[in-house]
């Protein structure tokens, strides 16, 4: 369950919300026109300005994605993994949208819109902008706003009036929460409640992301109890097998062990298939599929460590590592927190201590206790390829940053003091960023 700090984007009390919304227009003014706003923007606000103003955004009318056909809409719904939790958010929020004169919208992890409801006169509204179901909703799309902001700042926002990029949206508010899948972690898609701006309201950002943990906790039970139904396929077939043997899931969830310390999870290459694979945790498997899931023989045979790691955070959504050596290559998708941590200390090759990665990662250099949690889950999925005292990549593999070509764009999601100030600094100025862009 994920520990989120709300920021409802609402006027200062006491304040006039026209006025607050003139405020808002005045500021997002000025920040075009490249001058001082009287009133800065909230950070999350004024990041994403920024990283739109990069894609061309135009903010009188937006960018033309194109819709999808009611056809590909509906594979998009087959597709997106949100089918288990589909009816938690239509019932949590459905009838208090329309209640409210508000709409419900679910978009996919792109942005696209896959399905709306809520009040028909609003609904009718939001045709004439473009906010239909096929509609891209994304940053680059349509500029800031709930839906695409959310899905790069991988938390709750919500955008108020003019906070919006695009001038046509600035009589709307919009409260968005990201909705991520138990199986791997990704982002599967946004919930949304949108409306007029008069008739914004606190709570209603409390009440998305109350409704999105639901969504999670509720494809979280069906994901177990798919776990489950593996584990009763995989225990007749560990008996015959002689040697270490795991049993998982298509997404590298333990269902079963054999001769193996017991781990909920192995990082299991980007693609597997039937035949050999190489884990940094197990080395050199023979992998069987079974029904679900894969069967996972240990190779018994010494095998040579690591020699390269790339650590690759061109795309905000899927940053990868990618480890190379004698033995074959490795490549799998990170957390946002895994990323984080593993770009900070690609910068530091010399290593960082607890407390050094503790300030980095959170400000707060006497949360050791939580950095050494994270880098011990890290280092059993990533034997041998970090150490510790101090925590640093391991001694004799080249280590490579492949990075984004904006400096906008480096972790757009990350609020970790570390990454903050390597993005500004490259921002302000961007010669050295270019260059390492281009390893």
């Amino acid at each position: 369950m994920r520990n989120v700090h709300l920021d409802p984007a609402m006027p200062p009390e006491g304040t006039d919300p026209r006025q607050y919304a003139r405020m808002l227009a005045r500021a997002h003014e000025a920040v075009l026109s490249g001058e001082q706003p009287p009133m800065p923007p909230r950070p999350v606000i004024l990041q994403s300005w920024e990283r739109v103003v990069c894609t061309g955004v135009d903010p009188d009318t937006g960018s033309d994605a194109g819709a999808l056909s009611p056809e590909e809409v509906e594979q998009h719904r087959r597709a997106c993994g949100l089918g288990d939790a589909l009816e938690t958010l239509r019932g949590g929020l459905l009838s208090i949208a329309d209640a409210a004169w508000h709409i419900l919208v679910i978009a996919d992890s792109e942005g696209r819109v896959l399905w709306r409801g809520g009040s028909k006169a609003v609904l009718a509204k939001a045709q004439t902008l473009g906010f239909v179901e096929g509609a891209s909703w994304s940053e680059s799309a349509v500029g800031t706003n709930a839906i695409g902001t959310a899905l790069v700042a991988r938390r709750p926002v919500q955008i108020h009036s003019a906070e919006h990029f695009v001038r046509t949206h600035h009589t709307w508010t919009c409260a968005a929460a990201p909705i991520r899948g138990p199986r791997d972690g990704r982002l599967l898609g946004v919930v949304d409640v949108s409306g007029p701006a008069m008739t914004a309201h606190p709570s209603t950002l409390a009440l998305v992301d109350a409704v999105s943990k639901l969504a999670e906790a509720q494809l979280r039970t069906a994901h177990l109890g798919d776990l489950e139904k593996l584990r009763a396929v995989a225990a007749p077939v560990l008996a015959r097998v002689a040697g270490r043997a795991v049993v998982t899931d298509r997404h590298g969830w333990v269902a079963a062990v054999s001769g193996v310390a017991p781990i909920d999870r192995l990082l299991l290459p980007g693609t597997v298939r039937d035949g050999e694979a190489w884990l940094p945790s197990l080395g050199r498997c023979a992998v069987e599929p079974l029904p679900g899931g894969w069967l996972l023989r240990v190779r018994e045979e010494d095998v040579p460590g690591p020699t390269r790691i790339v650590l690759d955070v061109r795309r905000p959504r899927q940053a990868s590592l990618t480890v190379e050596g004698p033995s074959g290559t490795w490549t799998h998708g990170l957390s946002p927190r895994h990323a984080e941590l593993l770009f900070v200390l690609a910068e530091h090759p010399s290593g960082r201590t607890a407390a050094e990665l503790a300030d980095d990662l959170f400000g707060d250099g006497s949360r050791t206790v939580t950095v050494r949690a994270e880098v011990s889950r890290l280092r059993r999925q990533l034997a041998g390829l970090l150490q510790h005292r101090p925590y640093r990549f391991a001694d004799g593999v080249d280590v490579e940053v492949v990075r984004p070509d904006a400096p906008s764009a480096l972790l757009p999601h990350s609020t970790a003091p570390a990454i903050c100030r390597l993005r500004r600094a490259a921002m302000d100025d961007p010669t050295e960023f270019l260059t390492r862009a281009g390893q």
